[in-house]
């Protein structure tokens, strides 16, 4: 199976997503409001990062979009034009992915569970493992195709989780702050990695982030959300604006995290 065919399984050759629209999202439970009237649009051939303190609603806007939650609102996928497409494909990367590291799980097995309705108790064909490391390879991550998942660190982990993601490759990618605790090399091959599937997939992708130095260096746009939207443009322009100082009034925007 040919790489270049893996990347591009299904897709036109021009993009066919424009934009996630979002308009007057809002979500509530149990009385209380979780987002009010939330309109954003995520483009492709961007990443878009999402901050805001705890308990903004970061997590109910993810949620939203993977429809994983009832809303008001609408939530559409556009094209240039503005036209509605159906449902597209998402792919997401969780923070933490919890498994019992004890477990003779490998890479391989694990790539081979999503692709294939095939028991992997039963064995992974050739086929199937072929194209494991195939799709692992679009995030630098075919080396490990045989490694057990309990052996990898924290950045070998969420490149084979972002592999499993890409998988069939979506319209869509949420990161859901992927390179939380991986060290500073992990961290780094990984975001090459995600930008580069803006440039050469363009990927509409979504990362939720506290790491400010991450989100001035790789996002092309930023959304300040505490429930509802209060600033967004580039990290500078939120960064400086008042809304986030107001939200984020001791922080050390250009040397790390979020204080606290």
């Amino acid at each position: 199976m040919n790489l270049d065919k893996v990347l591009s399984a299904d897709r036109h050759s021009a993009c066919r997503l424009c934009r996630v629209a979002v308009n007057g999202l809002t979500v509530t439970a149990q009385g209380e409001t979780l987002l009010s009237d939330v309109t954003v649009h995520i483009h492709c051939g961007q990443l878009t990062a999402l901050v805001g303190p705890n308990g903004a609603g970061k997590t109910t806007f993810i949620r939203a979009l993977l429809s994983q939650v009832g809303y008001r609102g609408v939530i559409e996928h556009q094209d240039a034009h503005g036209k509605h497409f159906g449902a597209i494909r998402t792919g997401y990367v969780p923070q933490h992915f919890p498994f019992d590291k004890q477990m003779p799980l490998t890479v391989c097995d694990l790539m081979a569970a999503a692709m294939s309705r095939r028991p992997v108790w039963l064995g992974v064909s050739a086929k199937v493992r072929a194209q494991a490391k195939e799709t692992l390879a679009i995030a630098r991550a075919d080396s490990l195709l045989d490694r057990q998942l309990g052996n990898l660190s924290g950045g070998e982990l969420q490149r084979v989780l972002l592999a499993l993601a890409l998988y069939p490759l979506p319209d869509l990618l949420i990161l859901d702050e992927p390179v939380s605790g991986v060290d500073q090399n992990g961290l780094s091959l990984f975001l090459d990695v995600v930008t580069e599937l803006t440039r050469t997939h363009h990927l509409a992708i979504l990362l939720v982030s506290h790491d400010w130095a991450v989100v001035q260096k790789y996002a092309d746009h930023v959304i300040l959300l505490d429930k509802k939207v209060l600033a967004e443009g580039s990290a500078r322009e939120v960064f400086e604006s008042k809304a986030f100082r107001e939200v984020f009034p001791v922080s050390s925007l250009w040397g790390g995290r979020e204080a606290g």
